[in-house]
């Protein structure tokens, strides 16, 4: 009897000593930290490794390095002609699946709580403006801007490309290519060059600048030389 209680003491004792090296309790279930159901640490976009970074709603925005070397690399030249730009040579807005297209895309990634009809149209919400600080909660007061316009685009290289290649640049939603701002200012930019426009709202030219580099550098379009020298100064109004 005396030796049948030592062999099970013996037994629990070496049971308590490989559930210590396993590192497991009945609390966690059994599953060692850094187990296949650990969630891994949070990353921040464009940190150590210099990537993309999303500027508030805004997609695949260089940091300044690489806008300020995207600058030096494109290619600097007069404007083309406009003989044949129409914007039908531009098909927008592409469907997006859901019943939504680029347009409603746009609005419902940089609203807040942005609700939608059955048809995918943006039916309530607010939205900033970011080239004029202004708020609307009426989507109808909104456009979606093309960064690099349409326009300007053919001027400097789209006349060339082929009709898809033109679809995909009206709705590209990777690149830093199309938000939603104030009809207003959209309007009042037109088809203009950062030389010749600029966002009213000062404390977004940073942005607008590496946004604009980063198109005309994705899609090999060239700068004028005005053009070029007001990149470089709305580079210098970041503050890293």
């Amino acid at each position: 009897m005396a030796r049948q209680k030592r062999l099970r003491i013996a037994s629990l004792v070496a049971g308590a000593v490989l559930l210590s090296v396993a590192g497991c309790s009945v609390e966690d279930g059994g599953k060692p930290p850094g187990g296949e159901d650990a969630k891994p640490s949070p990353t921040r976009s464009g940190a150590a490794g210099g990537g993309p970074v999303t500027d508030g709603t805004l997609p695949g925005v260089p940091t300044v390095e690489q806008a300020r070397e995207q600058l030096a690399g494109l290619k600097v030249a007069a404007h083309g002609s406009m003989s044949g730009y129409s914007r039908d040579r531009f098909p927008h807005w592409a469907s997006q699946g859901e019943r939504c297209n680029t347009r409603e895309t746009v609005l419902n990634r940089d609203g807040a709580n942005v609700q939608r009809d059955t048809e995918c149209r943006a039916v309530s919400g607010t939205w900033t403006s970011v080239y004029d600080d202004l708020r609307f909660k009426d989507a109808a007061d909104l456009d979606i801007d093309h960064t690099v316009p349409l326009a300007n685009a053919w001027r400097s290289g789209a006349n060339k490309w082929t009709q898809e290649k033109r679809k995909e640049f009206a709705n590209d939603l990777t690149h830093p290519q199309l938000l939603a701002v104030s009809a207003a200012s959209n309007r009042s930019k037109g088809d203009q060059g950062p030389d010749e426009w600029q966002p009213p709202s000062k404390t977004y030219w940073c942005t607008y600048g590496r946004a604009w580099t980063s198109v005309k550098a994705t899609y090999e379009l060239s700068v004028t030389a005005s053009e070029k020298d007001m990149l470089g100064q709305m580079l210098d109004t970041c503050s890293s």
